[in-house]
């Protein structure tokens, strides 16, 4: 009989630590993928599918997610890895900045260095992100890890909203310069907030402690990754789940590059406005998140709904909300900024449903698989966001080509997200074969941040 070894849990201190450094990654990365996309497309007048690309390789650089998330199962410590993928992410959001700039002048020694810094901002995403999602499956208790998830991704939006209309008004109006000097300045503040909420992290914890290692641990410890991999994707609730994050993460991702070149093109939106309305997006999303944290709180859990239901209908909502963006692209008088938060508001409602659905799903699998099964559903959203990036600039491109009308060429790209959306609410409806967890009331027990970064 093995003797089992404990290390100290998080409490609710070190769990907003964790969700600064979220916010800070999301940070660097809205920029990277919007407002450079953005530049891109309508400064520079570069096809969307050179930004598409760029997008979609930093998502298949993050393939190796599952593969890191193995590592954190091995036992590693997560702070070097979480601060070197900082520094990583920030050096290649810096040199994605330089090497748009470059490509006004030198396309394609600029398209060069981009493809290298979004090189590294994949790496750079992965190791921090998986070791940070490895951390929390490992340090924060069972009865605390759903609001524990809620509270990290709240603040990784509150970083994406945030950061998106504080970038959105200094760029504005756009040069070459200030867009330098603003994308340098992120990644140093990013870099210095994560250092000083890695500072002790893994030393600062509640004195309880939770079991870590027990024979089937140890019989974990002792697999490679590729039995480690097949045994997590033996497991049905898993796949399935798998699948959910892939579908969905598809159709959410099939209007990201394209919303604010949209934006900019047919409603004559300038760079700054652009982002903002990418930071209003987020907003929206922030808001879904909150609604629906607040529904499975103690006080109204179990009249308000499943997580089930709430992945349906939030997949549903997000489908009618893209109808509207058809109607936008048909017709200047459409309030594209209320459709935007609508959007985000639906898309947020399925995303924190779905986030409750994966903590629990990786503690089920048991003490020793968190971060492989972390890596597994990372990997799966990362090739759904690469592949919709690609598909939505793709289809933007090709629709032009074939119509030769900017409008009814957006049009028809949202329409067909709207009905990747619908496909994504029938594939969460297959969770009903899954545990019995999924058909569960949503409940988030414990603090759930609720304004301004403060907990309750």
């Amino acid at each position: 009989m093995s003797t089992a070894l404990n290390m100290p849990v998080f409490g609710w201190f070190q769990i907003i630590r964790l969700g600064l450094i979220q916010a800070c990654l999301g940070a660097v990365v809205v920029v990277t993928t919007s407002t450079l996309n953005r530049i891109m497309v309508v400064e520079l007048a570069l096809p969307a599918l050179l930004p598409g690309f760029l997008v979609a390789w930093h998502y298949a650089v993050q393939m190796v997610r599952p593969r890191m998330g193995f590592g954190a199962d091995k036992g590693r410590r997560s702070t070097p890895w979480m601060m070197g993928g900082m520094l990583v992410l920030g050096a290649g959001g810096f040199t994605a900045a330089w090497a748009t700039v470059w490509m006004a002048t030198e396309p394609f020694y600029g398209a060069l260095l981009a493809w290298l810094s979004f090189s590294l901002i994949g790496l750079g995403v992965s190791a921090c992100g998986t070791s940070l999602l490895a951390l929390m499956a490992k340090r924060v208790p069972d009865e605390r890890r759903a609001p524990a998830a809620t509270t990290v991704w709240l603040m990784m939006i509150v970083g994406f909203a945030v950061t998106a209309g504080v970038v959105g008004k200094l760029i504005d109006p756009y040069s070459p310069q200030v867009l330098l000097q603003v994308s340098a300045g992120l990644s140093v503040l990013t870099a210095l907030i994560t250092a000083l909420c890695l500072w002790g992290l893994e030393k600062d914890a509640d004195p309880q402690t939770v079991p870590v290692r027990s024979e089937a641990a140890e019989r974990q410890q002792k697999q490679d990754f590729k039995e480690a991999f097949k045994e997590v994707w033996a497991d049905p609730a898993a796949r399935t789940f798998t699948v959910f994050v892939f579908m969905s993460m598809l159709a959410y991702s099939a209007q990201d590059l394209i919303l604010e070149p949209f934006a900019g093109a047919v409603h004559g939106f300038t760079p700054g406005q652009t982002t903002q309305l990418s930071g209003w997006h987020h907003m929206g999303v922030l808001i879904g998140m909150l609604a629906v944290a607040g529904a499975g709180s103690r006080w109204v859990a179990g009249r308000l709904g499943s997580v089930q239901a709430w992945m349906v209908g939030g997949c549903l909502f997000s489908a009618l909300a893209t109808v509207g963006l058809v109607s936008s692209a048909l017709s200047a008088a459409w309030p594209l900024q209320a459709n935007v938060v609508f959007l985000g508001v639906a898309n947020g409602a399925f995303s924190i449903a779905a986030i409750a659905t994966m903590m629990r799903l990786a503690g089920e699998g048991g003490a020793g698989r968190e971060g492989t099964r972390m890596g597994l559903w990372g990997a799966a959203q990362a090739a759904a966001f690469g592949l919709g990036g690609l598909l939505g600039t793709a289809a933007s491109d090709l629709a032009h080509a074939l119509l030769g009308e900017q409008r009814t060429a957006y049009a028809a790209v949202f329409a067909l997200q709207g009905l990747m959306f619908a496909v994504s609410a029938a594939v969460a409806l297959r969770l009903r074969t899954g545990p019995a967890v999924q058909r569960t009331p949503l409940r988030f027990d414990g603090p759930v941040l609720l304004k301004g970064g403060s907990s309750s």
